[in-house]
């Protein structure tokens, strides 16, 4: 089985998130959408909230699977026996620093990145995006799936 690992924090998914995974279902058997727990962020939506979010949105999917990690994500990848990361890139910055994790982490294991470019309608999204809308009380239901709903 081909099994990509999507990992991320989530907060929340986006309507580019949401486009890799359903792109990235189309190359693997399955892709697990990893939401990375650091204690040192403060996220405006609880773990539960996002996984929540994600599991509705991909509710019909039995090629996405949703869990939470705490650990390096090369090491949760030999856990859940992932011989690939899936990543996202939607300017010439996320590639930079996605290029350099992806280098460390071939280093250390033999765990490849596959990048997929955002779409174009969605390369402008950013979870601070969404977060900046949402506490200024703007329209971010045109940047989410429709799962994502805020009290």
């Amino acid at each position: 089985m081909k099994r990509a690992l999507f990992p991320g924090s989530f907060d929340p998914i986006t309507n580019g998130h949401f486009d890799i995974i359903k792109r990235g279902i189309k190359l693997f058997d399955e892709v697990v959408v990893a939401i990375g727990i650091n204690a040192d962020k403060n996220y405006m939506f609880s773990l539960e909230e996002r996984k929540r979010f994600i599991e509705e949105a991909f509710k019909d999917q039995p090629k996405v699977k949703v869990v939470t990690y705490k650990s390096l994500t090369i090491d949760f990848c030999k856990e859940i026996d992932s011989k690939f990361i899936l990543r996202g890139l939607r300017n010439p910055a996320d590639f930079e620093f996605e290029k350099a994790i992806a280098h460390t982490n071939r280093r250390l294991s033999k765990i490849e990145t596959v990048f997929l470019l955002t779409a174009a309608k969605t390369s402008f999204i950013s979870s601070s995006i969404v977060r900046d809308v949402i506490r200024n009380n703007g329209d971010y239901t045109v940047l989410v799936p429709d799962s994502v709903r805020v009290k």
